[in-house]
């Protein structure tokens, strides 16, 4: 299973029906558990965690050093979950001190041709990075997130939930669970009702978020009305008192 033309380091730790291609660089301290298929020309260095039936795609790049300056080979680390897809030319970096020393990858994302994602992220589960889209340093990005292709993120940016960005979004602030932005810079168009559709939500929830995002963003009335009315609606809907909880938490203000 593993190419006699790839370069293994004598200290990683790689299960036996893991799968490496030719010309493969795995350096030192690289874990990559069973089931995973590495392709043809892929560079992946430590301290890296790599877990079950992954697939990654021939030029990534994957546990390097961040692109930080004030990074002095600390030993940080790069750790991905599951099942997760990383096409060609990728890169995913490892964290610095700053970070907690970790960049953190969760299950079942797609990781589209030349995406990145910076030093000290976390990426949850679920989520679509299209093709050249960029999280720089501290992204957060949660569950059930879709960025379009060429999206671009500001450090120390989150993203909600079931958010979507549209092709070529520049995303300078938060952006709250459930909505849609788009634009250079992103703009609130909407709430992300095809992908809640797709993904099972009830009617009743989407309405509910409909009229969240009606009150937070194209009501007349003030921020401070707005949000009690969005409040009320929270009482009844655990999906929209998630919107809440997060929008309360944001530190970086968030997009309207």
């Amino acid at each position: 299973m593993i190419h006699p033309q790839s370069i293994i380091d004598p200290s990683a730790k790689i299960a036996d029906d893991v799968s490496i291609g030719p010309f493969t660089v795995i350096g030192a301290d690289v874990e990559i558990d069973s089931g995973t298929n590495i392709a043809s020309h892929v560079v992946i260095n430590g301290p890296t965690k790599i877990g079950k039936d992954n697939s990654v795609f021939q030029f990534a790049s994957i546990g390097e050093k961040p692109q930080d300056l004030k990074f002095n080979d600390e030993p940080t680390q790069l750790i991905v979950g599951d099942r997760n897809t990383i096409r060609e030319y990728v890169t995913l970096h490892r964290g610095t001190p700053d970070g907690n020393n970790v960049t953190k990858i969760g299950s079942d994302n797609l990781f589209m041709a030349s995406s990145h994602v910076a030093h000290d992220c976390i990426v949850g589960d679920h989520v679509v990075m299209a093709n050249a889209t960029a999280l720089a340093g501290h992204v957060v990005v949660e569950d059930h997130v879709i960025l379009g292709g060429y999206t671009t993120v500001h450090q120390f940016t989150r993203i909600g939930a079931h958010a979507f960005s549209g092709f070529s979004t520049a995303i300078d602030r938060d952006v709250l669970p459930f909505f849609t932005v788009a634009g250079n810079r992103a703009r609130a168009i909407g709430i992300n009702k095809v992908g809640l559709k797709r993904k099972g939500f009830s009617p009743e929830t989407i309405r509910a978020l409909q009229e969240a995002f009606k009150l937070l963003i194209k009501s007349s009335c003030s921020l401070k009305v707005a949000l009690k009315k969005v409040e009320e609606i929270a009482n009844k809907d655990e999906n929209v008192r998630m919107m809440v909880g997060f929008l309360d938490s944001s530190e970086r203000g968030w997009i309207r």
